[in-house]
């Protein structure tokens, strides 16, 4: 199986200058966890729900929320987004994508073309579910069998 296969391949992404209120918009509005940052289409890195969090104070839209608390909305992409993100192109294989996640600390791999512009993204639970759909629709038994042999 391909990561084209099960990427996502609607993609939001955001430049280095919009600020975290508007990444927590675009995360509010879609569901999403990872937004892709991009210049000139290139992809330049990633930021992440975890990200943003970890930036933002705690007290933003609370009842004790003070100019201090909300200017951390005032951030920019560029100054918490993770960099030179790892990739993948959609002909990789599913166990590339495997191997990425067991090897870096990362939840999502952004997939890009020849011209390293994003096309789509896999997150370890789009991996996940992608097994989980494998373990359900054959025997599973076969299935642990062989991939206890491979190993």
């Amino acid at each position: 199986m391909k990561v084209e296969d099960l990427m996502t391949k609607r993609i939001v992404t955001v430049g280095f200058d919009d600020t975290l209120g508007t990444v927590r918009e675009i995360f509010d509005e879609t569901g999403f966890h990872h937004l892709l940052v991009v210049e000139g289409r290139e992809l330049q890195g990633v930021v992440s729900d975890r990200d943003l969090l970890r930036e933002l104070s705690p007290f933003v839209d609370s009842v004790v929320e003070t100019h201090r608390d909300k200017s951390t909305l005032s951030k920019r992409v560029h100054q918490v987004m993770s960099r030179a993100p790892k990739t993948l192109h959609p002909e990789a294989g599913l166990a590339d994508a495997v191997q990425l996640f067991l090897d870096h600390k990362v939840s999502c791999i952004p997939i890009v073309d020849s011209e390293f512009r994003p096309v789509g993204i896999v997150s370890w639970r789009d991996v996940m579910k992608t097994y989980a759909d494998v373990l359900n629709s054959t025997d599973s038994t076969d299935v642990l069998a062989d991939a206890a042999e491979a190993r």
